[in-house]
């Protein structure tokens, strides 16, 4: 009796469980990611997202006796992840390889895009996947919209310095509808080979030039596949470094953030069918590669305004959107904490800082053609970083601070072609000015900050997600898990082979 009571038990739960189910019909299965975020900040690690934080926390709390660091707006998202980055050349990965990895789901070579370590055969991408199922498919990067990162999303190169070929497959192909940011860096074929103007290509395919701020602002959804290029272009066909963006924006000039051109995306790219849209901060790697801590941090807080824009976004559609953060490598080797601060920081003095490096460049290249003195040129040094020859201050320069500052500034003084460049230059300079170089790092060193190299490393990263099918994203991983975690929150399979990685 007591086994058939048992039974019948069990029987009457299973029906019930079955019922539920049943009732619950489709609604019981976890929702499908309909709009598609994915942020990459290059070159952005650990180190680079908390030295942001405290930086901000040291801003927002000036008088604390204690140290409060502040939080980034995808510190609130509930899932995080932590990801490898090596590929098939390195444990100190490049973007193409890196981008790729994430993109397609296949490792690779340092310097190619999504083609096997043989360079043979082409990967299928996320975004293709995407725009096979109906959904519109953006690009942006605060670099040249031709640079690795953003090229891994719609190209396929044996070469990442292919910048003409990987345009014209942006441009002629079908995947992308919305491509913006900085501008191409071969618009009329590579240096050697003169070809159809990339403007012209984009035309004859329907793509919508945009390059005016204003017009920028007023993208919407008739706006058409859309060409978007900043017209005030930084160095290397890029946007403006952020630091030095704002402080066109307060002398009464305009300029479009990352942020605004992440805004005009989402409202071109808004539709019934979804979209998958990447944006990079790309500029972190730059700075970071250049040992420019402030700039670095600068523009790790662009890229967050960003993020706040697909944020906005989802809180209207909950749902049915995937937002995810991450870097594609971590540069510079970043570290809070120096041998002569011990175990204190002093990120207030970073705030000293009013340019970035590349601009402080071009006020040093006016030194050299004026002949001005070192007196001179630490007095605006001291007018755009804080570190001064004045006794008494903060930032004071020591002896052997001095000392190196007017060694770097000598050889900054020289023209290129009769500067001496030995072993111990290009381990302190890395190939960059001089004495930007030593400003930057001795800022760095006193704030507490240092850098270990000029390149990349081989950090794990940090993985941020939010909403739609964001559990994915949770655990520790390669970055060839990314791909397959976008396809399995937006339902879609792999049709494609994915090469193994195999021997060079």
């Amino acid at each position: 009796m007591k086994k058939l009571t048992a039974l019948l038990l069990a029987a009457i739960m299973l029906l019930s469980l079955t019922a539920a189910m049943a009732q619950e019909g489709p609604s019981a299965q976890a929702p499908q990611a309909k709009y598609v975020f994915f942020f990459i900040g290059d070159g952005m690690g650990a180190p680079q997202t908390t030295a942001t934080r405290y930086y901000l926390g040291t801003q927002e709390n000036p008088d604390s006796p204690y140290p409060v660091p502040s939080k980034l707006v995808f510190d609130n998202f509930k899932y995080t992840g932590l990801m490898t980055t090596y590929d098939a050349s390195s444990f100190a990965p490049d973007s193409a390889s890196t981008a790729s990895s994430m993109a397609s789901g296949a490792k690779t070579l340092s310097g190619v895009i999504n083609y096997d370590v043989n360079k043979e055969k082409p990967f299928k991408l996320v975004s293709e996947y995407a725009k096979e199922a109906g959904m519109k498919v953006g690009v942006i990067s605060s670099v040249s919209i031709d640079h690795a990162t953003p090229a891994a999303f719609y190209a396929k190169v044996p070469s990442r310095n292919q910048y003409y070929d990987i345009s014209v497959q942006g441009l002629t192909g079908t995947v992308l509808d919305f491509l913006g940011g900085g501008g191409f860096k071969r618009p009329d074929g590579e240096k050697d080979t003169p070809a159809k103007n990339l403007f012209e290509i984009a035309k004859e395919n329907g793509f919508n030039y945009v390059n005016d701020n204003e017009a920028i602002r007023a993208i919407g959804p008739d706006s058409g596949r859309v060409l978007a290029i900043v017209p005030d272009k930084g160095d290397s066909d890029s946007m403006q470094y952020e630091i030095d963006r704002l402080a066109k924006v307060a002398a009464g000039e305009d300029s479009v953030s990352l942020a605004e051109m992440t805004a005009a995306a989402i409202r071109n790219l808004d539709n019934d069918k979804g979209f998958f849209l990447m944006v990079e901060g790309g500029k972190i790697d730059w700075t970071c590669h250049a040992n420019d801590a402030t700039t670095s941090i600068y523009d790790t807080l662009a890229f967050e305004d960003a993020v706040k824009e697909a944020v906005a976004f989802a809180e209207k559609h909950p749902k049915e959107t995937l937002i995810v953060v991450t870097g594609d490598h971590e540069t510079g080797g970043l570290t809070i904490g120096f041998a002569t601060t011990a175990y204190d920081t002093h990120f207030q003095y970073l705030q000293n800082q009013k340019m970035s490096y590349v601009k402080f460049d071009e006020q040093i290249a006016k030194m050299r053609e004026d002949g001005t003195g070192f007196e001179d040129a630490m007095a605006i040094v001291a007018e755009n970083f804080g570190l001064t020859l004045e006794e008494g201050k903060d930032l004071t320069l020591t002896a052997k601070e001095r000392e190196a500052l007017l060694r770097a500034f000598e050889l900054s003084m020289l023209p290129s072609a009769q500067r001496t460049i030995g072993e111990q230059e290009a381990f302190l300079y890395g190939g960059y000015e001089p004495f930007s170089m030593a400003i930057t790092h001795t800022l760095n060193n006193k704030a507490g900050l240092a850098y270990t190299s000029f390149a990349h490393t081989g950090l794990q990263l940090p993985v941020y997600a939010t909403g739609a099918g964001a559990d994915n994203f949770s655990g520790s991983y390669d970055n060839t898990d990314i791909f397959h975690g976008f396809m399995n929150a937006m339902g879609l399979e792999v049709n494609a082979e994915i090469p193994a990685l195999a021997a060079k």
